[in-house]
């Protein structure tokens, strides 16, 4: 039987938690369980509350120990040189965008369930996180462009589950709104220049080498334009995007406002947290007891080190290609 614990994530404002009281208290093996100590302070859930659910309560030294540790944003998380060899890494990882906490989980020999990955009957285990991320990105970018949304025209680039939520809610706003799919990237790159505020929530194929938003394009901008990057994909698709924080989440090039906090949902971080737990809860007694779960199985991105993401093995084996 593996024991697993549940880190305070410590990326800026992160306050999305993975485990509820409500929904440990139904894992059979939970007293399998470990949570840092004031996990749940930030929803108005103590200690006290945890271990009347059966779980057990430690410092972070107590957490590392265990056999599994999930942390809500675990691609950004600093702790693995920390840890021990061969742990199972859970949480939103990225390996493909975080090159640093892909080398150190390689490094370390651990494994990796990236949520990102996880698959139930063929729907996104997690979409309501997506389509948020689309939401909370519009109305935290708006409240530093000095504009109401019913007075831009704006386009959205992608028509997935992000895009989704940032239709949704620009269009609550008012904007006027065009969102470009896929196979119309170079119809956008024809009209960007007519949108007061460009959306870019596409999943970019980090082999490519080509971008949708070039540094040349931002001088064909309209004056005082916003690029509001949902997607955060450093340096892909769009040249001039760099991933910001909720402490800094804007800057400007070339006259144009870039907004890129990779973290977004963050913003409602109640209701996502209710979204985690209740999703991913059913699935502890599976890793504790380690019983196969075809929705596990296909999340493991890094097993003992090896990596096994074909578009990660892809991208590294370009980089090393680069280098030498």
């Amino acid at each position: 039987m593996k024991t697993i614990g549940y880190l305070i994530s410590h990326k800026s404002n992160e306050r999305r938690r993975a485990l509820l009281p409500k929904d440990a208290a139904l894992v059979q093996h939970r007293s399998k369980i470990v949570i840092e100590s004031g996990y749940g302070e930030v929803l108005g859930f103590s200690d006290a509350e945890y271990r009347d659910a059966g779980v057990s309560i430690a410092d972070r030294n107590g957490v590392f120990a265990c056999d599994a540790i999930v942390d809500v944003k675990l691609g950004d998380a600093s702790f693995l040189n920390e840890l021990a060899p061969r742990k199972i890494l859970i949480g939103w990882a990225h390996i493909v965008q975080k090159t640093s906490f892909t080398d150190a989980a390689v490094a370390g020999r651990h494994s990796v369930i990236a949520w990102e990955n996880m698959m139930e009957k063929g729907s996104y285990l997690f979409y309501r996180n997506r389509e948020l991320a689309g939401e909370t990105a519009v109305l935290h970018a708006f409240s530093y462009y000095g504009r109401m949304p019913y007075d831009c025209r704006v386009a959205i680039i992608g028509n997935g589950m992000t895009a989704r939520g940032a239709l949704r809610t620009l269009s609550a706003l008012g904007a006027s709104v065009d969102v470009y799919t896929r196979k119309l990237e170079q119809l956008f790159r024809e009209k960007m220049v007519e949108y007061d505020v460009l959306v870019n929530c596409v999943r970019w194929d980090t082999c490519r080498s080509d971008r949708l938003i070039y540094r040349s394009d931002l001088s064909r901008l309209k004056r005082g334009s916003m690029i509001i990057d949902v997607s955060c994909d450093s340096c892909l698709e769009i040249e001039t995007s760099r991933a910001t924080t909720f402490d800094d989440p804007v800057y400007m090039v070339d006259g144009v406002l870039h907004y890129a906090v990779d973290n977004t949902p963050a913003m409602a971080y109640r209701t996502v947290s209710e979204l985690i737990s209740n999703s991913f809860s059913p699935y502890i007694d599976a890793i504790i007891a380690a019983k196969p779960s075809p929705a596990l199985e296909q999340a493991y991105v890094i097993r003992n080190g090896i990596v096994l993401d074909p578009e990660c093995i892809a991208f590294r084996s370009r980089l090393q290609q680069n280098d030498a």
